[in-house]
């Protein structure tokens, strides 16, 4: 868990192309399709991936200490809890970005009970399961809370 598959052929002497859908589960307790990162293509300072969150479903509570995230909504509508005590509260839907600042403690939910979400997420650390720390302490409260009314 939390490993992005290997890809031995990478360097940075070349444009890579990744064409496989490695899928592997993050520390987040999410499922990630591994595009773009140290491990799949040598990157130095940034990763990207592909997403799915099932309906209903929601990821740990975490932070990525010291790297950005960015994130693209391609389909569906996606909530997140932020900041101290995950008190605050975003929605974004399709075609909507998100950008969380870095080591901002978040924790990220799919707001239909019926149909995924599909993201498209880049981050500022090319080995971006690294920064990840769970804040396990955060979690129960806001999976109890009810979702603000947009």
């Amino acid at each position: 868990m939390g490993r992005i598959p290997g890809n031995s052929n990478h360097g940075n002497d070349r444009i890579h192309v990744v064409r496989s859908a490695l899928m592997y589960e993050g520390k987040q307790h999410l499922q990630f399709f591994a595009g773009i990162a140290a491990e799949t293509v040598g990157a130095h300072n940034i990763c990207m991936h592909l997403q799915t969150i099932p309906p209903g479903g929601s990821g740990k509570a975490h932070k990525h200490n010291h790297h950005e995230t960015a994130i693209y909504v391609i389909k569906g509508k996606v909530g997140a809890w932020y900041g101290e005590g995950l008190r605050e509260f975003a929605e974004a839907h399709e075609g909507e970005f998100i950008y969380i600042p870095a080591s901002m403690p978040h924790m990220p939910i799919n707001l239909s009970q019926t149909e995924p979400a599909e993201v498209v997420l880049a981050r500022t650390d090319p080995r971006e399961q690294e920064s990840t720390v769970l804040l396990p302490d955060l979690e129960e409260d806001r999976r109890a809370a009810p979702i603000p009314d947009s």
